[in-house]
């Protein structure tokens, strides 16, 4: 689970709910189906409402990933 220099980069860290998600919508709503998004965040429920979000929108969570000081690195693919 290397980056991938076409991978679109959002960081949420330091944010807290609900902003990470709005981050999220606000930077992916005009970017095309497919697309590979790494969205950064350290905020507790982060993962669950991303998830949320996924499954309303239809974006799929490719790998999750934890990284130093408890940020955790999201690849989403785009619907």
């Amino acid at each position: 689970m290397t980056d991938q220099p076409n991978a679109y980069q959002i960081d949420a860290v330091g944010l807290v709910c609900p902003l990470p998600i709005l981050r999220f919508k606000k930077r992916t709503k005009d970017l095309p189906s497919g697309t590979q998004v790494d969205f950064l965040a350290d905020d507790p429920t982060g993962r669950q409402d991303l998830q949320a979000l996924c499954d309303i929108t239809g974006h799929h969570i490719e790998w999750i990933q934890e990284e130093n000081d408890g940020v955790t690195r999201y690849r989403i693919r785009l619907a």
